[in-house]
């Protein structure tokens, strides 16, 4: 049977489903990657094991991904030495406009570029900015999807408490 339009409650039920499975990674092992950085190594997230690690995805094109760089560089300023590390994959395709993007907000963290989208795909990000938080053990723990003024407040409490496991 071939559908002309979709129902509305299809459509919903459809939706519900796809942000259901965006967030399938919470209790499952962290797909390991490797991207080249902004210093021009490779940088894999396998390297990072027996730290708390936050996984950011970002775009220059987006609003709330300026509002919250930031914010996130605080926090890895603050916890960094402790076993804290975050690493910003830009999903551009051209590297030159997040380097610039990076260094006008005074970034410090580590920028990767995933303009083939390939990592992207492997965590089914679905907005910018999306946020995964992966525990000592190379679990991720968290997802989050889009950015609203007060969430660098769960982060930090998500932090805390996995930096204390």
């Amino acid at each position: 049977m071939k559908l002309k339009y979709w129902s509305p409650g299809l459509l919903l039920a459809l939706i519900a489903a796809s942000s259901l499975a965006s967030s399938g990674l919470t209790g499952q092992p962290a797909p390991d990657f490797a991207l080249k950085s902004s210093t021009g190594e490779n940088l894999r997230l396998s390297e990072y094991r027996g730290d708390v690690v936050m996984i950011n995805f970002w775009a220059t094109w987006c609003g709330p991904c300026r509002q919250e760089m930031p914010l996130l560089d605080e926090l890895y300023s603050r916890y960094q030495r402790v076993g804290f590390s975050l690493l910003g994959i830009n999903i551009d395709d051209d590297s030159r406009r997040a380097i610039d993007m990076a260094s006008e907000l005074g970034v410090s963290f580590p920028v990767l570029f995933d303009a083939g989208k390939d990592v992207s795909r492997l965590y089914a990000v679905e907005a910018m900015p999306a946020t995964v938080l992966v525990d000592r053990e190379g679990n991720v723990r968290s997802v989050y999807h889009g950015y609203k003024p007060g969430y660098e407040q769960k982060y930090l409490d998500e932090i805390r408490s996995l930096l204390r496991e």
